[in-house]
């Protein structure tokens, strides 16, 4: 998570335009993750995403 928080305040401070903003879904539970889309320079959609136990990756 911690390198995940370090690209996302690059990226706002650079004036970066999200797609789906940043934010962490299932918090709290198995499987909790943060995300965020962006666009590339040719318009492809990237998604960003980091988990708080990769242990947990496929948890339900």
């Amino acid at each position: 998570m911690d390198k995940w928080d370090a690209l996302a305040n690059r990226l706002q401070a650079a004036g970066t335009r999200f797609v789906i903003e940043l934010h962490v879904r299932f918090q709290g539970q198995a499987g909790e993750q943060a995300t965020m889309f962006l666009l590339d320079p040719c318009s492809n959609a990237l998604e960003f995403k980091a988990f708080a136990d990769r242990s947990k990756l496929f948890a339900k």
